[in-house]
């Protein structure tokens, strides 16, 4: 492998396509995180914050934002597939790594799984003769062929889902302006984010269930092998995607909490957005959210099992897991064996509750932002003990803060979330046992020039 293969354009040089520039790759990262995701948790958080998502949404895209600023440090450093399995054990050493990609393979596997189960759930709303399973099994079957073609397809769809989006998102605040505008009493334009009943412990309760809507940017540092300049785009992608899709999130909360501000009468807290949708635009723009929503689930699935099989990739191409999933094959050069069997776990979708798989998504990915932020400074500081007062604040003090932040989500996650994680931690300890014989044998090191 050549030295610098960031500045590399050769296909072969890395295995992967080099094809992804800044605004494919944002548009994957958005693809990801759903801009819609505002409203999948919409009821959820205004009740937990008492009327007070959009402060909600400012708190976690502050630690979302540093959280992403010490990836793009990371990529940096390490431009390679495999997001936080290859910084960390490039950082903390191969054991470790390998926990910590296994600890994030649980966010990974169940996200798509989240996405199939979504459009069951309001597909079969819609189409009530039609069961459950056949709309699961049909939307894993066409993104596991998308898969399959490559991830340059990939980027064709999505721009087609994310305009999708993006036109809801235009005519729901247009359609809230209007509301707005028709009101015979003045409109409290700061209510949304603070008033006598502001409670800062409710506000970052709320906020800590919305970090999931974030997890877009750790989906780009995925594609750092396949995009030319992975040093300097990725870092870009990552800091755009959080905030681009922050913003949205924070607006459209905003809008919201307006029209709607009486959240005490909310309906109920799963399908809160429902409410708020028919009383600016009644059951067309009802029947319009539900297929741009279906859409983005669509795209975020899509999106979700290509970065997973490319951890898969990363992991089996070093050893940690069986050398079949470091594989490419077919002439679009992408991990086959990986994507087929995200496809087969993907079929648990048929079995659980969104609850639960909500569950086992957070425990993986606020792990997985910790040990970014701490492989920041043991990088920079320790290992390479960059001194003087710029590097104590871009390598110390923000990394600092973003896994404080982090910690501190994490440590507000619910008893469930604790015990499917750290049971799934458990089990990748005895797959790390197994791996190196009882520790007697190393893991193999990543096969990666500096």
């Amino acid at each position: 492998m050549p030295a610098h293969p960031a500045h590399t354009g050769s296909p072969s040089s890395r295995g992967f396509r080099q094809s992804l520039g800044i605004p494919a790759l944002v548009l994957f990262g958005l693809a990801y995180m759903v801009p819609l995701a505002v409203f999948t948790t919409y009821g959820l958080v205004t009740r937990m914050s008492m009327g007070h998502l959009p402060t909600a949404y400012l708190f976690t895209l502050a630690a979302m934002l540093l959280t992403a600023y010490s990836y793009g440090r990371m990529v940096q450093a390490h431009p390679y597939s495999g997001s936080v399995y290859s910084y960390t054990r490039k950082t903390f050493g191969a054991a470790f790594g390998f926990l910590a990609g296994w600890t994030l393979l649980l966010d990974y596997i169940f996200l798509p799984l989240l996405s199939y189960l979504l459009i069951g759930i309001y597909m079969t709303d819609y189409f009530p003769s039609v069961p459950l399973a056949v709309w699961i099994l049909g939307s894993i079957a066409l993104v596991t062929l998308l898969n399959l073609v490559g991830i340059e397809s990939i980027t064709r769809v999505n721009w087609v889902l994310i305009v999708a989006q993006m036109v809801f998102v235009v005519v729901f605040i247009a359609l809230s302006i209007s509301h707005l505008g028709e009101q015979a009493q003045p409109v409290a334009l700061v209510q949304p984010f603070y008033d006598d009943h502001f409670s800062l412990p409710l506000v970052m309760s709320g906020a800590a269930v919305l970090c999931l809507s974030f997890l877009g940017f750790d989906a780009v540092s995925t594609m750092a092998e396949e995009t030319p300049e992975p040093r300097r785009q990725i870092p870009a992608a990552i800091m755009l995607v959080t905030l681009i899709g922050g913003v949205l999130f924070i607006v459209m909360a905003y809008f919201g909490q307006l029209v709607f501000p009486e959240w005490q009468a909310l309906t109920d807290a799963d399908s809160a957005s429902l409410d708020v949708l028919r009383r600016i635009g009644g059951e067309w723009l009802v029947t319009f959210f539900t297929a741009t929503y279906v859409a983005g689930c669509f795209a975020s699935a899509m999106v979700s099992q290509a970065s997973v099989s490319r951890v898969l990739f990363a992991m089996g191409r070093d050893g940690a897991l069986p050398r079949v999933f470091g594989k490419l094959v077919t002439k679009k050069r992408v991990p086959a064996t990986a994507i087929l069997l995200i496809s087969a776990l993907s079929l648990i979708a048929l079995f659980v509750t969104l609850d639960t798989v909500a569950n086992m998504i957070s425990f993986g990915a606020l792990f997985a932002f910790s040990a970014v932020n701490l492989a920041v400074i043991k990088h920079y500081l320790i290992d390479r003990r960059l001194a003087g007062s710029r590097n104590y604040l871009c390598y110390g003090a923000l990394p600092a803060l973003g896994f404080l932040s982090t910690i501190w989500l994490w440590s507000s996650l619910s008893g469930l979330s604790f015990t499917i994680g750290l049971g799934w931690m458990a089990l990748g300890f005895v797959c790390l046992l197994s791996a190196t014989r009882m520790f007697q044998v190393p893991l193999p090191d990543l096969q990666m020039a500096e």
